[in-house]
């Protein structure tokens, strides 16, 4: 696959060296499925696998995102496998605070000693000296909990000193815990649940862009009613262009401080992701688009 000339643009981490292209890849559904384990074991298709990850950064892709609970083990092997020795400009994000129960289940995983460990294996896994970003995992599948994390974050801050770490990041939080994480160690990004329909952090994200952080996020087409969905729809056909494409791409256009991570485990699928970052929204489309998270809003208000 051909380099991308545009990406979404870049943005660069504060307060660090690292700049990426806006648009990146998620390697989550790398991993396997077992039954009802999800993220789960090997793919069946591992030589598919690699050549996704090769494809996106044949692309331009250099900022991936992963956890060694993803498999478990097995997005960090696979990532290991296709690309190391990495490029210069390649950005890995990892993520701790969670391990995978022998039933598929996500436990927390935050005490100071499995904060440790977690960091380990991610180093051991994706065969690297120091990690430049790693998220500290918290709150419940998609909205962050009142929940204590001084232990696991100092935890990450005192890995950082010992340079292990570079940069440090928090995944399902609020603003006040983003405050509160502040007073530990600096944060250089947030990944949230937030896409075209679910707009509670739109608050959230114009701070964070005033403070030059980054915000990555996820399920960028999760939580759509039918409703939602036949509306994107729409547009989309409006555009010749997917609803997939049509999300990345109002993502991408809604603050610049906006990276997206994308997975696939296709590349067909991969290439089509790709080709939103070059997808311009025309303002009645914006407008369109915007109604559909407005209507949610109105709606939980109503509830």
């Amino acid at each position: 696959m051909a380099k991308h000339s545009n990406l979404g643009g870049t943005f660069s981490f504060p307060s660090t060296s690292i700049t990426v292209n806006r648009m990146g890849y998620g390697a989550m559904q790398l991993a396997g499925q077992d039954g009802d384990k999800l993220v789960w074991g090997s793919p069946h298709d591992i030589p598919g696998a690699i050549a996704v990850l090769r494809a996106a950064v044949a692309s331009g892709v250099n900022h991936i995102d992963t956890s060694d609970f993803y498999g478990p083990h097995v997005t960090n092997q696979l990532i290991k496998q296709a690309l190391h020795p990495y490029a210069d400009d390649l950005v890995i994000v990892t993520k701790v605070g969670a391990r995978r129960g022998s039933d598929g289940s996500w436990p927390h995983a935050r005490s100071r000693q499995e904060i440790i460990d977690a960091v380990h294996d991610n180093l051991r896994n994706l065969s690297l000296d120091t990690l430049q970003v790693v998220n500290l995992r918290l709150g419940g599948f998609s909205a962050p909990e009142d929940e204590p994390f001084e232990e696991p974050l100092s935890a990450l801050a005192e890995l950082k000193q010992k340079g292990l770490i570079q940069h440090i990041g928090l995944s399902t939080v609020s603003p006040s815990q983003l405050a509160e994480a502040q007073a530990i160690t600096e944060i250089v990004g947030i990944q949230n649940f937030y896409n075209l329909a679910q707009r509670g952090d739109d608050g959230f994200i114009d701070d964070l862009a005033t403070q030059g952080i980054a915000y990555v996020p996820y399920f960028p087409l999760g939580g759509f009613s039918p409703l939602q969905s036949s509306r994107l729809n729409e547009v989309a056909a409006s555009l010749g262009a997917t609803p997939m494409q049509v999300a990345l791409a109002w993502l991408l256009q809604r603050s610049p401080n906006i990276l997206l991570i994308p997975g696939t485990s296709s590349v067909q699928h991969l290439r089509e992701n790709l080709k939103a970052a070059g997808l311009e929204l025309p303002d009645q489309a914006l407008a369109d688009l915007d109604s559909v998270g407005v209507a949610v809003q109105e709606s939980d208000a109503r509830g």
